[in-house]
């Protein structure tokens, strides 16, 4: 349907949450929070909360669609500037070759006919080709293996200013699209983030689309996008060409106030 489906992984928030258990969690934990802390500044929040169960039954088709949770009254489109959140764009990419270099460090190419996956990857799902993360920070929970064997990369996140590191919706890592690979179309589960790829190994022939838009990355430089936007990506390149990888971190969206983030990390703590 529309050309893009659910992961089937329980371990998925995005594709395991929604539902009417989920809104009546989201509502007491925002009560719960009022109670400990304020009501002050919790109008957007109130609202999205509050008519979830409405707008994840009767949300039309769209180039837009968050599947778990939708803030409304947030400006959108499907890219945006690098000034959106240029502290932490610009800290990436002055570490760009520390991150290099600790990429090469967990991923060696395969060989033979039947490559298996490399230790602290994980294989995801794809029409055609491989795709391929290596997680620091999955669904706001880190890998304690992983992040060891990229201790520069793991101390680089405590220093971004807007990194969703407490929050089911907050993410890092290392994603690789081999030759010949695509991603099917899908839609991220919030609004209230913008996804992060710095290039760290870009081939000729990559392509990301986000709300029928097309980009292309370039190697040590940022792009920002609203992934709630209906998004795909691929690799045309030949073998020789080797994979593209991209480091993927989530931020916050910079229209989400800091009193409606601290609510949000709050109600959406992993493991809540």
């Amino acid at each position: 349907q529309n050309g893009f489906a659910y992961c089937q992984s329980p371990e998925c928030f995005r594709c395991s949450a929604p539902g009417e258990g989920l809104n009546q969690r989201l509502y007491h934990s925002l009560q719960e929070y009022a109670k400990r802390y304020t009501w002050a500044g919790m109008g957007r929040v109130h609202k999205g909360v509050r008519e979830q169960g409405r707008y994840l039954s009767a949300r039309p088709a769209s180039i837009q669609r968050p599947e778990v949770f939708f803030l409304p009254d947030l400006p959108s489109a499907p890219y945006f500037s690098r000034e959106a959140q240029k502290h932490d764009v610009e800290l990436l990419e002055r570490n760009y070759p520390a991150l290099l270099a600790e990429f090469h460090s967990v991923y060696r190419p395969p060989t033979g006919a039947s490559p298996t996956t490399p230790p602290g990857w994980k294989a995801n799902s794809t029409p055609q080709g491989q795709w391929l993360t290596f997680y620091l920070v999955n669904q706001g929970v880190s890998v304690p293996q992983n992040c060891r064997r990229c201790p520069r990369t793991y101390r680089l996140l405590g220093s971004l200013r807007t990194f969703l590191g407490n929050n089911v919706f907050g993410n890092a890592c290392f994603s690789l699209l081999a030759p010949g690979a695509l991603i099917s179309e899908h839609y991220g589960p919030t609004n209230v983030r913008l996804r992060c790829h710095l290039g760290v190994r870009v081939p000729p022939g990559c392509e990301l689309v986000v709300g029928g838009e097309p980009q292309c990355w370039a190697e040590g430089s940022c792009l920002l996008f609203d992934d709630s936007f209906l998004h795909t990506a691929f690799h045309d390149g030949s073998a020789e060409d080797g994979p593209r990888v991209v480091f993927m971190v989530d931020l916050w969206h910079p229209n989400v106030a800091a009193a409606e983030r601290q609510a949000l990390d709050y109600i959406f703590s992993p493991g809540r």
